[in-house]
């Protein structure tokens, strides 16, 4: 990193009111697991099977989630201008997830989530609390582009949270983050805006569920990422289990 580089992450850990960085490796992110039972979706209901496949490691059970996915044509949002699937990045085995709503214009491109500008941001939130991206998992509800990156319509959201949610069940985080009202409404299944969401936490899929607002949200109202700060030491606290 340059210092440049550093100047800046120093300026943005200021913003935010960061006092100090914890490093300790006992929430860093764990190892993987010797085997890992991956779940497979049950024919008509979207549901999950009793008997499923065994893996070697969480990182084999993405895999195989990736390939099921494939070139994936199962609703409309292939037809529509999107380049390529974005699936998800990070640590199969991590402790903290982050789950946004959709790939944007820059993600459509490199096929990697949160790689522009909120994703530049999101990736300094994350060192703000003494990770790097590599430590977390990243990914959207839904795995292919919007066009104009509208929201995503229910119709998309049926067809591809499944993908979502075997991922959440294959990595087994401790921590879910939801980025912005879209993942947070549709994790939830609720209606309640971003503003009653965040600075709480939910129990979801054996995992603690906070609500955040997204980084593009941050970029257009910097005054919230001072919200932010409050939620991801809420988020570091867990992790550290304090």
């Amino acid at each position: 990193m340059s210092s440049d580089q550093l100047k800046a992450h120093l300026e943005f850990f200021e913003e935010l009111g960061v006092d100090g960085i914890r490093r300790e490796p006992e929430w860093r992110g764990r190892s993987g697991a010797d085997t890992l039972r991956a779940p497979k979706p049950r024919s008509g209901d979207g549901g999950l099977e009793d008997v499923v496949p065994v893996f070697s490691s969480p990182a084999a059970a993405l895999k195989a989630i990736r390939e099921d996915l494939g070139d994936c044509t199962r609703c409309k949002l292939h037809t529509l201008g999107r380049k390529q699937i974005v699936y998800g990045v990070g640590n199969p085995s991590a402790d903290l997830m982050f789950v946004g709503e959709a790939p944007g214009a820059d993600e459509d491109i490199q096929g990697e989530p949160f790689v522009g500008r909120a994703g530049q941001l999101l990736t300094k939130i994350i060192e703000a609390i003494g990770l790097t991206r590599a430590d977390v998992y990243i990914a959207n509800v839904i795995k292919c582009r919007p066009p104009g990156n509208r929201n995503p319509e229910p119709d998309e959201v049926e067809q591809c949270e499944l993908f979502l949610f075997r991922q959440i069940d294959t990595i087994k985080p401790r921590v879910i983050v939801a980025l912005g009202k879209f993942a947070a409404q549709c994790l939830l299944r609720t209606t309640d805006p971003i503003t009653r969401l965040r600075g709480r936490e939910f129990k979801y899929r054996d995992a603690i569920l906070i609500p955040t607002y997204h980084p593009a949200y941050l970029l257009r109202t910097p005054s919230a990422k001072r919200d932010v700060w409050d939620d991801m030491k809420k988020v570091r606290s867990i992790l550290a289990g304090e």
